[in-house]
């Protein structure tokens, strides 16, 4: 005699042999048409390439704070370091983090506010702004400096070069 575990396992068992022998003699038109559809009602979504300086530039940087950022842990780990030798180390580490953070938060901006895609690096005092742009328009390069100022409390050297 078949208990009640046995007659859900038969009814869940046949149920999905069914359904998996009509999927498989389903027509493709079928299942072709009901991915389209999915992709009709999709929005459409603008792609925007960079230019092979900005990414040249941004490879170049981040391998440059990479090399920096891994001889300040070398510091940092070191038995023969001193303690204030491992705190100017550590604090390089976090300046370096937080330009970094600027420099992203500059670049959002930029194409933001003025749908341009930008390259920035600060160092110290000094920005540079390399904006992905075929003319030149000192209008633009002023209201980007402007941009670039109000994330700073003190003045900054700021150079806007348009790259194509």
């Amino acid at each position: 005699m078949i208990n009640k575990k046995g007659v859900w396992f038969l009814t869940l068992f046949s149920l999905i042999l069914v359904l998996s022998v009509y999927y498989i003699t389903m027509p493709p038109e079928l299942l072709i048409t009901s991915s389209s559809k999915v992709d009709e009602s999709a929005e459409t979504v603008a792609k925007v390439e960079e230019s092979s300086i900005l990414v040249a530039l941004r490879v170049e940087s981040d391998e440059e704070m990479e090399e920096e950022i891994s001889s300040l842990k070398k510091i940092i780990s070191s038995a023969d370091s001193s303690v204030e030798e491992k705190n100017e180390a550590f604090e390089k580490i976090k300046s370096l983090n937080a330009n970094r953070s600027t420099e992203e938060t500059i670049e959002e901006k930029i194409l933001k506010e003025y749908q341009l895609k930008s390259f920035v690096k600060i160092d110290s005092n000094n920005i540079e702004v390399i904006v992905h742009k075929k003319e030149h328009d000192n209008t633009l390069a002023n209201n980007i400096m402007r941009t670039v100022q109000k994330e700073f409390d003190t003045s900054k050297n700021i150079t806007v070069k348009f790259q194509k």
